[in-house]
């Protein structure tokens, strides 16, 4: 996307956003949409959003698509890769390329899990307000295009926008807001995950188009992600209300 339809798109996504800063918005839904648009402005192969836990960990909160959430798990889990290195250190990483060995000495296990995923280039970004950082946009390419200057400068725009929307515009000298609006975050992620493998299992579908269906049963009904992702896990709702996705039609990741 180039031009003049990149810069109209982009002021439509932060309207986007702003109109959904409402009281009790859906943060997991709205991080969502914003890995999807990181797709859709930076012409890059798939996005994920981490953010860290009261303990420092990093844990994924959002992504473009499941093979990007679980390339993030398995570098969490070696602590290891760019988008660790980012959240420590604040600065961005860009411009990795994944198939020289120098590049990644530091981190082998992520880089032949992204090889083997099908990526060949990489960008970390930090989720900052001035200088704290609760977390790390990562992209991926499986082309060896490079982002130039303005590419750059834009995910780093978005990543403010994600920062801005965990915390609901609310300073991060607050700490026990942060932490409240951290712990929730990840809490209603880990429910979420939970009930996309439920939801996949039952309908012999992948996990994408199990939450595919999830999210627009919910937001078609105007209902919280985690709150309805809780009532499937106590038993308290009946799947059978939601439709199961169509084999073969395509999903609405980008929505």
């Amino acid at each position: 996307m180039i031009g003049m339809a990149r810069e109209r798109r982009l002021a439509e996504i932060f309207v986007e956003v702003a109109d959904s800063l409402v009281e009790d918005f859906d943060v997991i839904d709205l991080l969502q949409r914003l890995s999807a648009r990181c797709v859709e402005l930076l012409d890059v192969s798939a996005a994920g959003i981490l953010l860290a836990d009261a303990h420092g960990e990093l844990q994924i909160i959002a992504a473009s698509d499941e093979h990007t959430r679980l390339l993030e798990l398995f570098a969490l889990q070696h602590d290891q890769g760019p988008c660790v290195e980012c959240y420590r250190t604040g600065a961005a990483r860009t411009n990795i390329d994944l198939t020289r060995p120098e590049t990644t000495v530091g981190w082998p296990h992520f880089a032949v899990r992204a090889r083997e995923t099908g990526y060949v280039s990489t960008h970390a970004i930090p989720l900052r307000l001035r200088s704290r950082v609760v977390g790390a946009l990562n992209l991926f390419q499986t082309t060896p295009l490079r982002l130039g200057d303005d590419d750059i400068a834009l995910a780093q725009a978005l990543a403010d926008v994600a920062t801005i929307t965990i915390l609901q515009q609310r300073t991060l000298e607050q700490s026990h807001v942060e932490n409240s609006q951290l712990e929730t975050a990840l809490t209603s992620r880990v429910l979420i995950e939970q009930v996309k493998g439920v939801l996949a299992e039952r309908w012999n579908t992948s996990v994408d188009d199990a939450f595919a269906a999830f999210r627009a049963y919910a937001r078609t009904r105007h209902l919280r992600l985690a709150d309805l992702a809780t009532r499937i896990i106590s038993g308290g709702f009946d799947t059978t209300d939601i439709s199961a996705p169509a084999p073969g039609l395509p999903d609405d990741r980008r929505d």
